[in-house]
């Protein structure tokens, strides 16, 4: 197993460009009991097989961001109650892989950690089980982590399910390839082709402005590991920028892809989420924990919902969850400044968007998967930290929503406050 070098990040930007703590930043007036966001970083994405993170295994992408995020604070991880790690393609059964990062990263062995899976929304729904944790008064602080190396691991077959599965229309659904549950989604609810291209260069855009703008710098933690060449070499690299980003991503060449998934359909390779690694983690307290402890709070958890719907049409999954957590934070569509909505593939990211009727401008103002990638089990966390990252950019009260599909019929949302400056 080889081991990384993480090139730490830091919290709140000053005159000289660099990140610096400011200890007591947004600790605004609010409940004891709320549960706050005090920071949170991700890896850079790697496409998988090809791409930077292709041999580094996930313990020691999980151990850079679960490191970079305590350090940044300086906090001693003996004082997390726990640690969740969401993981679907899960080596080891999850558990191991999860507990070697934990030591990798220097964290004590009295704090315990666990993994969870509940598919596409896993790193979101380690975010949920924690901020559950403090909210039952069973800790006052936590990680909630993501994971997924889909270079090391790989999508296998259902395996070895009942028989029974055949003769449940709904149970036989939840094996259908994502990729037909897209087709679904297009034409049931008639999302063209045109459409699904057109948000796809959207997102290559937007994400292109914002990694030359340096927007990702400020959550991503730089990380040294190595990198094998066709031809067996082994060299360093220092990795710090997202892989999958196509800058010159056009209409006219996307119109040209074939389609993926079925010989006259609409999904193409153009218009769907990367394959991709990467890991992130967000540190999360009881306010007055927080502030007890001089952590700064980067927002604050308001609602969640996860939600079922039907599988062969999973994409539609934000379409149900978002007005869910919504209604629990007591908000609308029109009171959110950013969603971040998983663009797993474009055909269900434009149903969804169009369904609620969000303001395109809104939704994933700095891209989303089509242009950063999906790395299964890290999407729900990376999401939390991009938004929350947008969100203190624009230097003033606001409000998020991170909302995802999850494969076999659900979508998860969670709404955040960013409290102002």
């Amino acid at each position: 197993m080889q081991r990384i070098k993480v090139i730490s990040g830091h919290l709140c930007p000053s005159d000289t460009g660099k990140w610096k703590i400011r200890p007591n930043e947004c600790a605004v007036a609010g409940g004891p009991d709320d549960v706050v966001v005090v920071h949170g970083l991700r890896s850079a994405i790697g496409k998988a097989k090809r791409g930077n993170f292709k041999d580094t295994t996930p313990d020691e992408l999980l151990s850079a961001v679960m490191s970079a995020v305590l350090n940044d604070v300086g906090l001693s991880s003996q004082l997390l109650g726990d640690v969740c790690v969401g993981n679907v393609l899960q080596p080891g059964a999850g558990a191991l892989m999860a507990r070697v990062a934990h030591f990798l990263s220097g964290f004590s062995e009295s704090v315990p950690v666990y993994t969870v899976n509940r598919q596409c929304s896993s790193g979101l729904q380690a975010l949920l089980n924690i901020a559950g944790a403090i909210r039952s008064g069973s800790i006052n602080l936590g990680l909630a982590c993501g994971v997924e190396s889909m270079s090391l691991r790989s999508i296998g077959n259902p395996g070895d399910l009942s028989s029974r599965l055949v003769d449940n229309e709904k149970a036989r659904d939840c094996i259908i390839p994502m990729g037909i549950t897209s087709e679904n989604v297009a034409e049931r609810f008639g999302v063209s082709r045109e459409k699904q291209d057109v948000f796809a260069v959207t997102s290559q855009q937007k994400a292109a402005r914002a990694q030359q703008s340096g927007l990702f710098d400020q959550e991503i933690v730089p990380i040294v590991t190595k990198l094998v060449d066709q031809d067996g070499t082994e060299r360093q690299v220092t990795v710090a920028k997202d892989d999958g980003i196509r800058a010159g991503t056009t209409l006219a060449g996307l119109s040209r892809l074939r389609p993926a998934f079925k010989p006259d359909g609409t999904t193409t390779a153009g218009n769907s989420s990367q394959v991709s690694d990467g890991a992130a983690a967000v540190l999360l307290g009881r306010r007055s924990t927080a502030e007890a402890l001089g952590l700064p709070v980067l927002g604050v958890l308001k609602a969640s919902a996860v939600v079922g719907v039907p599988p062969d049409v999973m994409g539609v999954g934000p379409a149900v969850a978002i007005p869910a957590a919504l209604k629990k934070a007591g908000l609308n569509v029109a009171d959110i400044d950013v969603f971040e909505i998983n663009e797993a593939f474009a055909s269900q990211a434009v149903y969804c968007i169009e369904k609620l009727g969000i303001p395109p401008e809104k939704v994933n103002p700095n891209g989303g998967a089509i242009a950063l990638g999906h790395p299964l089990g890290c999407t729900g966390a990376r999401q939390v930290v991009t938004l929350l990252h947008e969100l203190r950019r624009r230097g003033r009260r606001a409000y998020g929503v991170v909302s995802m599909c999850i494969g076999t019929g659900m979508g998860a949302a969670a709404v955040f406050e960013y409290p102002g400056p």
